[in-house]
């Protein structure tokens, strides 16, 4: 029963934005709470005008590099207002950012993202960059979008009765926790989804109502991290409405929505579900994406 994300450190890209400095910030305050290491890195990437070319012609090189490196530094700084007892590093490469965090994923507790700069398209630019990373990467994703929430407000997650969903209960678990706040398992049923009216732990013998069914299926979902966590608060809530509309409902409460990449589609492990896009696209409050095993 273990959570996606074990490593020993959380990994921001950085790219001098203000939904970069978002995720610096966020990470930082991640980083804290679990005592980790905070990893910041850029990824310019050599432009394809400059394609074959041992390195790329004048100063291109050397500008882009000092370019980072201010980056990074204001990154840092940012990083130890919010805990200047925080571990942080900084690292720019040549490279794309999303072959270098899939790289830097494999030894970190969690990636973290920030919507694309100023433009109107932001949130069309962090889908394919969150959606390479979840197919690709090695642990969770954090995508920092919204207001800031405040302190008190729920972690929320959605729990959709499949096993592939588990580690995504897990690390909602771990967050309530370190944040001392409640837990909201959200799970949405509607009456056209003959998945969810017959798959495996419903009732298949019609003996109980479809609320108690769907009711029963969340408690079980829970029960063993309940055990793991007796300290979070948990209130579990069954819902009759699409999934995504009524989470995207409680990303406006919530300080934290997490979710598994995986929809119950046959592209499974391939594609991020279409909840989880529409979270990724529009919530009101940072989205973790958890992977599972099977991914």
């Amino acid at each position: 029963m273990d959570c996606a994300g074990t490593g020993t450190s959380v990994v921001v890209g950085v790219d001098g934005s203000p939904g970069s400095q978002g995720a610096v910030g966020w990470g930082a305050r991640e980083a804290s709470r679990m005592g980790l290491q905070l990893v910041l890195v850029h990824g310019f990437g050599i432009p394809d005008a400059f394609a074959g070319e041992p390195v790329p012609r004048g100063n291109w090189l050397s500008a882009h590099e000092m370019h980072a490196e201010r980056m990074l530094a204001d990154a840092r700084r940012l990083a130890w207002r919010i805990d200047p007892g925080l571990l942080v590093s900084v690292e720019s490469s040549l490279d794309e950012p999303i072959p270098v965090l899939v790289k830097k994923s494999v030894t970190a507790r969690m990636l973290v993202l920030g919507p694309a700069g100023g433009s109107p398209l932001r949130d069309l630019l962090v889908g394919p960059t969150a959606l390479a990373l979840a197919v690709h990467g090695h642990s969770p994703i954090t995508v920092v979008r919204g207001r800031e929430p405040g302190e008190d407000a729920p972690v929320v997650v959605g729990v959709d009765g499949y096993a592939p969903a588990e580690p995504a209960i897990g690390l909602a678990f771990e967050e309530a926790a370190a944040r001392e706040v409640e837990l909201v398992a959200v799970h949405v049923w509607h009456d056209f989804d003959l998945a969810e009216a017959f798959g495996p732990g419903r009732d298949p013998f019609g003996t109980a109502s479809r609320e108690d069914a769907e009711h029963a299926v969340l408690e079980r979902s829970l029960a063993a991290w309940r055990a793991v966590y007796p300290e979070v608060r948990v209130r579990a809530v069954t819902e009759r409405d699409q999934p995504r509309a009524r989470l995207l409902g409680w990303s406006a409460r919530a300080q934290l929505i997490v979710a598994g990449i995986r929809g119950r589609g046959g592209f499974r492990g391939t594609l991020l579900g279409s909840t989880t896009q529409a979270l990724i696209h529009h919530a009101e409050c940072p989205v973790l994406i958890a992977r599972s095993p099977l991914d």
